[in-house]
């Protein structure tokens, strides 16, 4: 006779029901995330020198190719967080409760920090506080960060947390239609599904990148979302679709990126080389870094490239290595690293912008990349010990309620999460 974990957990513990089994954790997104981080903190770092007067082309090009090789990293964390929340939130969604937690861990330090970026631009300018324009700039900081610009991130991501009952709701009942079908057929109805969505998606951002900025719209909510498009989240949708596939098929999704290892390194070579020598071709004696923005067909394939070949590549690595554990801590910490990177590249400005660079703009770059990287993960650190963390970098110790026999052994820590993507 067989013995379900529920018969072991009533003679175990007669009060069974209050355990709750959870999912194995997806170790290789933590680190995943760990280097999305610091491609974020790259293309940042750099976009404060390459366009500068006195770089000279060596130095333009070489943070051309650096920027290409990092593209991957905004569109990643939006594939993160449809992975754990569509593996996690499979089975139960309590909207509510899910919603009032990402509006504490993710929201609310979106606002705070809103209001240090607006402070920290205010209080080094002649600011008049008695005239209410400088107030309403408060409040399109809410709305269209200008100050913190990287927090326009949050503003998208959101809108997937608002919407996630409807995505959820329509992939569990996919999911329930190909249970019926054999393992051939899954594959190819999801295969079907991402070719399709994916050409559908292309095919946005070709509008998005060569059309819509000719449309005439008339002035009004249409024009604001036209020229606002970049912070909407059908944008990013493809990358959402993408991973809630990750996330119920998860064995198979590990065993294709691997099995496709070698071809994808392949892929990623040719559309970097193809990326780059398109962005040299259209720039003139200012290197146009906007020519790959994340809304345009080529880059949108070079990034999934990235994204796959990674992901396979964290497959691979044993999860003991020092690499994993040193991507996995900078994973954890990534979120408030985020918040607080944009202000630590400021801080660095006050310093370099009177400097006459000339020749060593790229070791300029990496030496602020570092620098950058490594005090926005410890002030990510430092601020998650304090109390009332979560509302400060998304970041806590997490509470174990889950059983009435749990208990934590004086000198035990209950594991700090990251709340952007668990």
């Amino acid at each position: 006779m067989f013995i379900t974990i529920r018969q072991w957990a009533s003679f175990l513990c007669p009060d069974w029901r209050f355990i709750t089994l959870k999912k194995p954790r997806i170790e290789e997104l933590t680190p995943f995330r760990g280097l999305a981080f610091l491609a974020i903190v790259m293309q940042h770092s750099l976009a404060e020198y390459i366009y500068r007067a006195d770089i000279l082309p060596a130095d333009s090009i070489m943070l051309m190719f650096i920027y290409h090789l990092t593209r991957f990293g905004t569109p990643t964390f939006v594939f993160l967080s449809a992975v754990l929340l569509f593996y996690n939130y499979e089975q139960k969604l309590h909207y509510p409760s899910f919603i009032r937690k990402r509006f504490g861990d993710i929201y609310v330090p979106f606002i705070l920090w809103t209001l240090v970026y607006w402070l920290s631009v205010r209080l080094t300018m002649y600011t008049n506080w008695l005239d209410a324009g400088t107030w309403k700039s408060l409040v399109r900081e809410l709305f269209a960060p200008q100050a913190g610009y990287h927090l326009w991130f949050i503003i998208m991501v959101f809108q997937f947390y608002l919407l996630f009952p409807l995505f959820r709701r329509i992939a569990i009942q996919i999911k329930n239609r190909l249970k019926k079908m054999d393992c051939k057929q899954q594959n190819r109805i999801v295969f079907a599904i991402l070719l399709i969505s994916g050409l559908a998606y292309g095919y946005l951002l070709y509008l998005s990148y060569y059309r819509m900025g000719q449309w005439a719209v008339t002035p009004g909510i249409g024009q604001t979302l036209l020229n606002h498009r970049t912070s909407i989240f059908v944008m990013y949708i493809f990358y959402f679709i993408l991973g809630a596939v990750c996330a119920f098929m998860l064995d198979r999704f590990r065993s294709v990126m691997v099995k496709i290892l070698p071809w994808n390194a392949l892929l990623s070579i040719l559309l970097f080389v193809y990326l780059a020598y398109d962005v040299l071709r259209g720039s003139g004696d200012t290197m146009n870094l906007n020519i790959s923005t994340y809304l345009k067909p080529t880059t949108f394939v070079l990034i999934l490239s990235q994204m796959f070949l990674i992901y396979g590549i964290l497959h691979l690595i044993s999860v003991k290595s020092k690499f994993y554990k040193l991507f996995t801590w900078i994973g954890r910490y990534s979120f408030g690293g985020y918040l607080v990177h944009a202000l630590v590249i400021y801080w660095i400005s006050f310093f370099t912008r009177p400097l006459q660079l000339a020749g060593y703009h790229l070791g300029f770059t990496l030496l602020t990349f570092a620098l950058t990287a490594v005090f926005s993960l410890f002030i990510s650190y430092g601020l998650s010990r304090l109390p009332f963390s979560r509302y400060l970098v998304g970041l806590g110790r997490r509470r174990i309620t889950t059983t009435k026999l749990d208990k934590i052994e004086p000198g035990m820590k209950a594991p700090a999460t990251n709340s952007l993507t668990e």
